[in-house]
């Protein structure tokens, strides 16, 4: 036999070609497996011993109704039809076009295209349940069927897989997520059977006797009983897919919902933080202005005044700004591309620009960072930030006279970021909040130490785009040690989820 025909011979063609056909439908196959379910239900229900011609996708899950089927009803015959191999390679790609694992295929000369499915994992042996193989045939590579022939009932499912279009390399992911739908028809028409069964004769070959002529031919119509009680299975399995697909939906919004619930309540608390901050500084500079009309005003109660007012104005411009910077992070830091950094390029030069800060208070600032450490991963300009924060709160928080470290070095597959210092110190009980919005350490000191109480937040933030972490230990009047875990050039960067 030559190709040519080979690749025209299509059941659903063969089904569409009948004066007023079927009307195909798109289905999915949860919806398909629930007609199959229903049918199978029936002839149970009816112990109806069918003949069945099947061809289903892989996947025990089919299979398992044909199993349930021959265990419940010992007389039915079963014909599981199987493509044969039209090109090497052909059957495994099928497999992985339809989502299953590629199952192994019979092959041989005309005379073995009937043999016995004790090879096939799910299916037992048995001398009424067979396996047939089709001729290769390039359009029922894509068509799954289940024809059911006995006195009392006959049907036909009828599917059709469609070819996906304009796949491309760049949207290959996104057409898998999108394939389309299968395109089924089910009828009890005997001019529609018989003209797929005759397809079948011609599919199968002549040369296979071991299929009895009555085992191919379409026999008389169907009760009318029958066919009310199938449809009312299929209304059945439909409406309990429904339900089932109703309560997945409801969770789904529902569990959505919680999300934007709990989104909304931490933007109003940032809201209401961020009003209290930049109220602060207004409610003082309001202060020392109506002080400053005082006409008893002395001289030095002037300045100290007007000093507040320069003070207050700094923080509500380290508070504008912070916030600003914070905006820009939340906005962007998914889009930022990540890069390689060492910590010996930008740690010497954040600890010298610091160094007459520490000087004027008295502090000893010292860094040991190896130059033979691995490159880290980063947010662009990212490292330099959380260095300069880290390295700004442990100076502004240790008195005069205290010392400040920072240490580098491998430990595991990360490389580790320690600074130390002898300052004020945090209580346990503050320690998870210090990476808050707004949070500011309570020092204790008659000073204002200031500040925007956004600088660990940024730092956390960039830490978490490059899939690293940061762990704080510090008791209260010993000093703080912060230690960030940096992912190194022999480790993919992951962000964290939490």
């Amino acid at each position: 036999m030559n190709d040519s025909p080979r690749k025209d011979l299509s059941f659903y063609r063969l089904a569409l070609g009948v004066e007023a056909p079927p009307q195909p439908l798109p289905l999915n196959p949860a919806t398909l497996l629930s007609l199959v379910r229903s049918q199978i239900d029936l002839l149970i229900e009816q112990q109806i011993a069918a003949t069945v011609w099947v061809k289903l996708p892989p996947g025990k899950i089919w299979h398992a109704e044909l199993v349930r089927y021959q265990s419940s009803v010992s007389d039915a015959s079963i014909y599981t039809c199987q493509i044969g191999e039209r090109e090497k390679g052909t059957g495994e790609q099928k497999e992985k076009l339809l989502g299953g694992k590629p199952s192994k295929q019979t092959s041989g000369s005309r005379g073995e295209l009937v043999t016995n499915l004790s090879s096939h994992p799910s299916i037992p042996s048995s001398a009424n349940h067979l396996s047939v193989q089709l001729l290769p045939y390039r359009h029922l590579q894509r068509e799954y069927f289940l024809i059911v022939l006995s006195p009392q009932f006959c049907s036909l499912i009828l599917v059709y897989r469609p070819l996906k279009r304009g796949k491309t390399r760049v949207l290959a992911k996104e057409n898998a997520v999108q394939a389309p739908p299968l395109l089924a028809m089910t009828t009890m028409e005997s001019r529609v059977i018989q003209r797929v069964l005759d397809g079948m004769k011609v599919a199968i070959a002549p040369a296979s006797s071991s299929i009895a002529v009555a085992d191919i031919t379409y026999p008389i119509a169907s009760e009318p009983a029958l066919v009310s009680q199938l449809l009312t299975k299929q209304l059945q399995r439909q409406d309990e897919m429904n339900r089932q697909n109703r309560s997945e939906r409801i969770a789904k919004i529902q569990q959505q919902n919680q999300k934007l619930h709990n989104k909304e309540q931490l933007k109003d608390k940032y809201l209401r933080n961020m009003c209290q901050e930049l109220r602060t500084p207004l409610t003082q500079m309001k202060t020392a202005l109506s002080l400053l009309n005082s006409p008893t005003l002395k001289p030095p109660q002037r300045q100290r005044y007007l000093q507040m007012l320069n003070t207050q104005c700094d923080r509500q411009s380290t508070l504008i700004t912070g916030l600003l910077d914070l905006v820009d992070l939340e906005q962007n830091l998914e889009k930022t591309t990540l890069e390689l950094v060492r910590l010996s390029d930008i740690v010497p030069g954040v600890v010298s620009t610091y160094q007459p800060v520490a000087q004027e208070k008295g502090i000893m600032l010292a860094y040991t960072v190896p130059t033979e450490l691995p490159a880290v991963w980063c947010v662009t300009g990212g490292l330099k930030q959380i260095v300069i924060n880290l390295l700004h709160n442990s100076i502004k928080f240790t008195a005069n006279g205290g010392r400040v470290w920072v240490r580098a070095r491998v430990h595991g597959d990360y490389v580790q970021l320690e600074f130390r210092d002898t300052g004020i110190g945090i209580a346990e009980s503050e320690i998870p909040k210090i990476f808050d919005c707004f949070y500011r350490v309570r020092s204790g000191l008659t000073e204002d130490l200031g500040g925007a109480g956004l600088g660990l937040t940024i730092v956390k933030r960039l830490l978490w785009r490059c899939g690293g972490s940061i762990s704080v230990k510090s008791r209260p009047d010993e000093g703080s040690t912060f230690t960030l875990q940096l992912a190194s050039r022999h480790d993919t960067p992951y962000p964290n989820l939490t």
